[in-house]
């Protein structure tokens, strides 16, 4: 593999994570389009930012199960292979445990943010939030591109970045140009 292509799989085991390093879930409906997709990019982002030391775990996975095992939707795959990004990301559901593993549960949307925090359990130590709330147009929405053309899943990518750079100027102090 080239150095400017990043495996997915690859950062979790080679992460040498601060002590107070952070895990991160996307969350979106079934798992093969935005979540993969911010996770594939939120990683390569904080890798070229030099980041990835400040977390520990950053995963994906969908509120409904009807994708489990699967692999992400093709044209996720072909826009993060694009940018120079390889994933081997299986589809799976929110589990009860994500809320005490992940200090931030990131949803796409208010649907998804509904369908989390409905079965959030009573003191969990997961900070849940829309992850648009990251953008500059807090609680923007990444819409589901999966019935569409590729343009959508263009304009999701953008937003993904966006909201990650966003992320770790709120979360980190960062000093990053948009």
């Amino acid at each position: 593999m080239s150095s400017s292509r990043v495996a997915v799989e690859d950062l979790d085991a080679g992460m040498h994570a601060d002590e107070d390093a952070i895990n991160v879930l996307f969350v979106c409906l079934g798992n093969i389009c935005r979540s993969p997709m911010a996770e594939g990019a939120f990683r390569r982002t904080v890798q070229q930012l030099g980041f990835k030391n400040k977390f520990r775990k950053i995963d994906s996975c969908g509120t409904a199960s009807y994708h489990s095992g699967e692999r992400p939707d093709p044209r996720t795959v072909q826009l993060l292979a694009k940018h120079g990004i390889h994933t081997s990301h299986l589809a799976r559901q929110l589990a009860t445990s994500d809320f005490n593993d992940f200090d931030y549960i990131l949803p796409m949307d208010d649907a998804n943010l509904r369908d989390i925090t409905s079965v959030q359990p009573d003191g969990s130590k997961a900070k849940v939030m829309l992850f648009g709330n990251f953008g500059d147009n807090k609680s923007e929405q990444v819409q589901d591109p999966y019935y569409g053309g590729q343009a959508g899943f263009d304009r999701n990518y953008a937003q993904i970045i966006r909201f990650t750079k966003g992320f770790l100027r709120e979360v980190f102090g960062a000093e990053i140009d948009e």
